[in-house]
């Protein structure tokens, strides 16, 4: 089975953060901060969205800068993946 996003809307795994600072300084998993960066899993067609023509900008192994709190969190096949609309991507990382 896999994950298939209807309109606008996108699959992405988050990249997970380093452990220590550029300094050596050991981060606990409370001083983490979520991470923002990601990788684009599965991308749904676009299309009419809200009256909105959408044409999808992104595509599947894109690294892309999301919204801190932006999407849905799901568990599937014992991975964490988030389900969000393509607007709150803020940026593609090349």
């Amino acid at each position: 089975m896999t994950i298939k996003p209807l309109g606008d809307r996108v699959v992405i795994k988050m990249i997970e953060m380093e452990d220590t600072t550029k300094s050596g300084i050991i981060l606990t998993a409370a001083a983490k901060e979520k991470p923002q960066m990601a990788e684009i899993v599965a991308v749904g067609p676009g299309g009419i969205v809200e009256g909105k023509e959408v044409v999808m900008e992104v595509s599947v192994g894109d690294k892309v800068i999301t919204s801190k709190y932006a999407g849905t969190e799901v568990k599937f096949d014992g991975q964490e993946y988030t389900i969000l609309r393509q607007s709150d991507i803020l940026a593609k990382v090349e």
